[in-house]
């Protein structure tokens, strides 16, 4: 991934909260025959010895754990907020007119190796895991438990777990910090003006490092 410095962040505290927040990703091998993408969520677990591994399962129909070789590399692509930034908004427009149209985005990057799992106990631990991350807040959240247990069986029997071992986390935060600071405000009275709220634009548009 082509990061210049200023859009670059190799924190991996900051790389792994985002993938906490940012949990969808694109997971990405290369088997024989060709580029293979699936989009799956997953949950980071930090692992023995300060690693960190990364969870997730697909369908058992899916062609995916069936041609992936085990500990094949692969690529779990992570996508934060991202907007189009229109030079309108930038001042410079009208003094020098030197502007063009960008956009912004916030990526991380996990490549590692990866592994696949049929194991019934491993697979129930990884659905409750995810479960309770992504129910949590809610004012009823639904457990696993709350299905028939023959049910959550058979549903496990339909899946394949797997775990990436992550080798190295790239992040790309691209938002703005290579601009002034009255095209940075610039920037984000325009995203206000499109209704982007101010959470986001915060996100969007920063200040350099």
């Amino acid at each position: 991934m082509y990061r210049p410095a200023h859009f670059r962040d190799d924190d991996p505290a900051t790389l792994g909260a985002f993938i906490d927040v940012h949990s969808l990703a694109t997971v990405v091998a290369a088997p024989s025959g060709g580029l293979l993408a699936n989009h799956l969520p997953l949950i980071r677990v930090n692992a023995p010895e300060g690693r960190t591994v990364l969870r997730g399962h697909v369908a058992r129909a899916n062609e995916f754990w069936k041609i992936v070789p085990a500990q094949s590399p692969v690529l779990a692509i992570f996508h934060g907020l991202d907007r189009y930034v229109s030079p309108s908004w930038y001042p410079t427009k009208a003094t020098t007119g030197e502007v063009v149209p960008t956009w912004n985005y916030s990526v991380v990057h996990a490549h590692g190796s990866i592994r696949f799992i049929e194991d019934a106990a491993w697979l129930h631990s990884l659905v409750e895991a995810l479960t309770t991350k992504y129910e949590a807040g809610r004012p009823a959240p639904w457990s696993v438990a709350d299905a028939p247990a023959e049910y959550i069986a058979r549903m496990l029997r339909a899946i394949v777990g797997f775990e990436i071992s992550v080798e190295r986390l790239e992040g790309k935060f691209k938002a703005s910090q290579n601009r002034s600071e009255a095209e940075r405000r610039g920037a984000s009275a325009g995203m206000a003006g499109d209704g982007v709220a101010e959470t986001a634009r915060n996100e969007l548009v920063r200040e350099p490092k």
